[in-house]
Parts: structure tokens; C-alpha cells; sequence
């Protein structure tokens, strides 16, 4: 168990996209025999996409996010409640499920997704993220790994949103617009004609997550195009080209 941590947090020193921190999560979880992760972390920001880092299959979680299921979600309900980790599914947990959520439910184990183990992060101004181990059934390895492993299991979650907030996700203030610093880079290059592809390559991340980042700042922008959103940006005149790293 402490080389596995120990491991894990070493990744985390050195991850500073999100496909570093999906393989640092996934390795740590896979010597865990937990086959699956996500990582959900809550906009502040209603407009917002809420970010996301999974070993989920990818239809699964483009739809979540596309569709805002984490404010119909009823693990991410229950995590908004809570303050410690908490199993679901498959007669594990007690929710009380509306129809939509029922739906909700049936639609993630058609993806394999049907209980898991989920831990809230919360900071002094309440819910902020979540992390969840998932499996498509309540697996005798499974049930033993989380119940010897809780803890380090917590302590994973946590390393894993302090070095994801502090690298992918700080927040820089925009005439009251709060864009990261990758949301700003990913503007940036589209303002200078660079495509989804070309930005990833320059970035050294994929053209998924440049188009997350570049949705997300539109809709905090509230506008429809990158164009528009490079358009206020500009009339704020706060904004300035930033010296990216060609890593």
C-alpha cells in the first residue's frame, strides 16, 4: 500500500495535463483492483462544464457532460451532503431516486457503471469535487479493497484535487469572468488562428481537451463562438497574450 501512495504521489508531482493525472489515478487504482476512476470537479460557475478526469468509457462521459448530469446526479447529490466516503448501487446506499434519476442510473450501466465508492471534497465554502471508484458489480475483490483501503483511498482524492486545482485549474479574474489559465492559453492560440489540433500539439494535450477548455470559456463568457469570446475578451483589455511554455 505505501508504495503504491507513494508512487501515485510522484506521478502527481510530475502530471501537469489531464491525461498525466488519468494515467497516475488509473495505475494507482488498477494495483487497488478498482477498475475505474472518476474525478468530477464542481464549477463554481453555473454556466460552466464541470471538469472531469475518468478512466469512465468516453461515450459515457461526453454525454454526462453535455447533457449537465452532475446537477441530476444522485452520487454527486449525496456528495454535496456528506463529508465522508460512501458506497451506491446495487442495495449499498438508501437514495430516494426520482424517475429522471432512475433513468439517470439505468443509462451509466448500460456504460458498466452500476456502484461504487465515492469520496467528497469539500473546502470552507462547501462541495468542490468528488472522486469515485466504480465497478459494474459489487465484486468480492472490490468490496475488499475498499473496505481495507478507505483511507488511503481518501488521501489519493485529496492529493489528487490539490494538484489538479493548483495546476489545471486556477482561476484568473476577467472583469468578473473567472477563466483558468488553460482556458486562457487555449484562447489565446485561437486567437492567433491555431485549430483545436494545432493548439493541442502546442499545449501537448489532446484536441478534446482543448475544445472542453474553449467550451467552458465561452460559457462563462456567455457567448455561442471563440470568436465572439475572443471579441470580449479583447474589449475587457485585461487580456494579454501569455508566454506559453512549449513544453
Amino acid at each position: 500500500m505505501h508504495h503504491v501512495f507513494q508512487r501515485f504521489v510522484e506521478r502527481l508531482n510530475d502530471s501537469r495535463e489531464p491525461e498525466a493525472f488519468q494515467v497516475a489515478m488509473a495505475e494507482a487504482a488498477s494495483a487497488f483492483e478498482l477498475p475505474c476512476f472518476a474525478y468530477l470537479r464542481m464549477p463554481r460557475d453555473n454556466r460552466a462544464l464541470a471538469a472531469l478526469i475518468s478512466t469512465y468509457p468516453v461515450g459515457w462521459t461526453d454525454h454526462y457532460l453535455n447533457v449537465h448530469y452532475e446537477r441530476l446526479d444522485p452520487v454527486i447529490r449525496v456528495a454535496h451532503q456528506r463529508t465522508e466516503p460512501f458506497e451506491w448501487g446495487l442495495g449499498a446506499d438508501d437514495f430516494d431516486l426520482s424517475k429522471q434519476q432512475q433513468t439517470f442510473f439505468d443509462e451509466a450501466a448500460e456504460f458498466g457503471i452500476r456502484c461504487g465508492f465515492t469520496i467528497p471534497i469539500k473546502d470552507a465554502r462547501g462541495p468542490v469535487a468528488a472522486v469515485t471508484f466504480a465497478s459494474d458489480v459489487r465484486r468480492p475483490e472490490f468490496q475488499r479493497s475498499i473496505q481495507a483501503n478507505a483511507r488511503v483511498l481518501q488521501l489519493m482524492a485529496i492529493s489528487l484535487h490539490a494538484h489538479a486545482r493548483r495546476k489545471l485549474y486556477t482561476d484568473i479574474d476577467i472583469k468578473g469572468v473567472h477563466l483558468t489559465a488553460r482556458e486562457r492559453e487555449c484562447m489565446h492560440w485561437a486567437a492567433q488562428g491555431k485549430s483545436r489540433w494545432e493548439t493541442g500539439q502546442i499545449l501537448k494535450v489532446s484536441a478534446w481537451t482543448v475544445k472542453f477548455h474553449l467550451d467552458n470559456a465561452k460559457a462563462k463568457l456567455g457567448v455561442r463562438t471563440v470568436t465572439q469570446a475572443i471579441a470580449r475578451l479583447e474589449r475587457a483589455q485585461r487580456y494579454m497574450p501569455l508566454e506559453v511554455s512549449r513544453r
